[in-house]
C-alpha cells in the first residue's frame, strides 16, 4: 500500500518552488495516494474554485449508475501491479435486475466469497478496478439468479467501458502492441473485441441490400479460404458474411443467415466464376442481375498468357534458341500505360518475333477493348468475333479461356446490363484491407478469432453507447 505524507508533499513543493501547474499535480497525486480530495487550489481562476473534487465524485461524474454508489478508492496491489481499487456498493432501495430475464426480482442474498472485481479504464498508469460483492435474486420465473450489474455482462471481468477502449485501440493497432500499451493479455484484448463485435452484429442494420459482392480469400498457408460477402451500395459498403472455406455450404450460410427478408431485396451480385458460388446464386436469389467480375475474367486471360510465354520459354531454351522471352512476364500482363522504360523497349524487342507468345499477347490487348462498349448487343458482337479468332489461333491456353468464356458469356454481359455501375474495385479493395488485417496480427490461429476481427475492422458495426467518451 502507497502511503503518502502531507507535511513530506508541502516541504517539498515549498522547496522546489516548482510552478502552479506542478503544484496541482503533485496535490493531485498526493490526493490519490491518501485516497481523499483532491484539493486543487490553482493561481489560475480558470482551473479552478477552490472546492475539493473525490475520485469518487469524478466516477460519479463520468460512469454512474442509478441504483449504485462509489463507496471508497485505495491503492492497492492486484496481479502484481499497483491499482486503483474502487469498492461498489448497491444504493439502498435500489433495483436487483435478474440477470438472466433482465427483470425486476427480489434479493435473495450475497454470493459467498470474496468481492467480485471489475477491471475499468486504466488512468494515470495505474490499473482500476471495481469491486463490488455480487447479489443473488429470487426471480419468479428464473428461480435464483446472480444479479445483473450494468458496468458488465455475464461472468465478464471486464468493464463494458473497458472493452470498448481496447476494441477502439484494437482498431488501431494489433492486437499484441494494444495488450502491452495498457499492461494486460491479449486474451482480455480479444475478448473486448469479441464482445463489442457480437453487440454490432445483433443490433446492425440489415434493411435495404440491393447489391453485394462474393470473393474467397486465402488466409492460412495450403488451401484455407475464408468465403466473403460485401456490401457494395453506394453509400454503404461493407462486410456482411464471413464463411469458412468456398464450398456450397459457405455460401449458403449467408442466406440462411440473412433470411429472406433480407435475400429478397437485393438486386446486384458480384462474383467470380468459381462453380459453387454460382450454383448457390443461381437457386438462392434468381431475380439478381449475376455480374461476373471483370477482374477475375482478365486475371484469367493473363495466367493463360503468362503459361504460353513460361511454356514456349522452356522450348526455346531446350532447342537452343536464342532466350528472347527470359524477364519477359510482366512485360506481357502489365498494361501498356504502366510499363517502366526498360520494359517497353524489352516488349518492343520481343514483338519483333513471330511467336505464339506475341499472338497471345495481341489477343489479351484486343479482348481489352470489349470493356469500352456501352452497349451490350454491340458488346457481345465484338465478344463473338474475338472468341472466334482466338479459337483460330492453335494456341491451347487460349481456347481453354474462350471455352470458359462461352459458357459464362451471359453473365459477362451482365456488366453493360447494369450500366458498368457494379465493378470488382470495390471488392478487390476490401480484400487488401483483408490481407491487412491478417498481416497486422501475423496470422490467426483459429477461424473464429479471424471471423471477429475482420467484422472488427471492415464491418462497419455500431457501438455501445456510454454515458462518457474516454478516448
Amino acid at each position: 500500500m502507497l502511503v503518502a505524507s502531507e507535511s513530506y508533499v508541502r516541504r517539498d513543493l515549498v522547496t522546489l518552488r516548482i510552478p502552479w501547474a506542478r503544484e496541482c499535480m503533485a496535490r493531485f497525486w498526493y490526493g490519490v495516494a491518501l485516497g481523499s480530495h483532491l484539493d486543487w487550489k490553482c493561481k489560475k481562476s480558470t482551473y479552478a474554485k477552490g472546492l475539493p473534487v473525490l475520485i469518487k465524485t469524478l466516477l460519479n461524474k463520468v460512469y454512474a449508475f442509478k441504483s449504485f454508489v462509489y463507496e471508497s478508492v485505495k491503492l492497492a496491489v492486484i496481479e502484481e501491479q499497483e491499482s486503483l481499487l474502487v469498492s461498489v456498493v448497491p444504493r439502498r432501495n435500489g433495483k436487483v435486475i435478474c440477470s438472466c430475464c433482465m427483470k425486476e426480482a427480489p434479493r435473495y442474498d450475497y454470493v459467498q466469497g470474496q468481492p467480485r472485481q471489475f477491471q475499468f479504464i486504466p488512468v494515470w498508469g495505474l490499473q482500476v478496478y471495481l469491486s463490488y460483492r455480487m447479489r443473488r435474486v429470487d426471480c419468479p420465473r428464473c428461480g435464483v439468479k446472480v444479479e445483473s450489474v450494468p458496468w458488465a455482462r455475464g461472468k465478464s471481468r471486464l468493464t463494458l467501458a473497458y472493452q470498448l477502449f481496447l476494441a477502439r485501440w484494437a482498431r488501431r493497432l494489433s492486437w499484441k502492441e494494444t495488450a502491452e500499451a495498457f499492461r494486460t493479455s491479449w486474451d482480455n484484448v480479444y475478448a473486448a473485441v469479441r464482445s463489442v463485435v457480437d453487440y454490432g452484429l445483433r443490433h446492425r442494420s440489415l434493411e435495404r441490400i440491393e447489391a453485394i459482392g462474393v470473393d474467397e480469400v486465402q488466409w492460412q498457408r495450403g488451401h484455407n479460404y475464408v468465403t466473403l460477402v460485401y456490401q457494395i451500395d453506394t453509400g454503404a459498403r461493407r462486410l456482411l458474411y464471413v464463411g469458412q472455406n468456398r464450398t456450397v455450404r459457405s455460401l449458403l450460410g449467408f442466406f440462411r443467415k440473412m433470411g429472406p427478408e433480407v435475400t429478397t431485396s437485393i438486386r446486384y451480385v458480384c462474383s467470380d466464376m468459381w462453380k459453387p458460388y454460382l450454383k448457390v446464386i443461381a437457386k438462392k436469389i434468381p431475380q439478381a442481375l449475376h455480374v461476373l467480375d471483370r477482374f477475375h475474367i482478365v486475371a484469367n486471360l493473363g495466367k493463360a498468357l503468362n503459361e504460353v510465354r513460361a511454356s514456349e520459354a522452356r522450348r526455346m531454351r531446350r532447342e537452343g534458341y536464342e532466350e528472347v522471352l527470359t524477364h519477359t512476364k510482366y512485360c506481357f500482363l502489365k498494361n501498356p500505360e504502366n510499363l517502366t522504360t526498360k520494359q517497353k523497349l524489352k516488349l518492343d524487342d520481343v514483338l519483333q518475333y513471330d511467336l505464339k507468345s506475341v499472338r497471345a499477347y495481341l489477343l489479351k490487348e484486343a479482348f481489352q477493348h470489349l470493356w469500352s462498349y456501352k452497349s451490350p448487343a454491340w458488346a457481345q458482337w465484338y465478344l463473338d468475333k474475338w472468341c472466334a479468332r482466338a479459337m483460330r489461333s492453335k494456341i491451347e491456353p487460349i481456347k481453354k479461356f474462350v471455352r470458359s468464356i462461352r459458357r459464362h458469356q451471359p453473365l459477362i454481359l451482365n456488366y453493360f446490363h447494369a450500366k458498368k455501375q457494379l465493378s470488382s474495385g470495390i471488392v478487390e479493395g476490401f480484400n487488401r484491407k483483408v490481407n491487412l488485417t491478417t498481416r497486422k496480427a501475423y496470422g490467426f490461429r483459429t477461424f473464429r478469432a479471424l471471423e471477429t476481427a475482420l467484422y472488427h475492422a471492415l464491418g462497419d458495426l455500431p457501438e455501445p453507447n456510454l454515458t462518457h467518451e474516454f478516448f
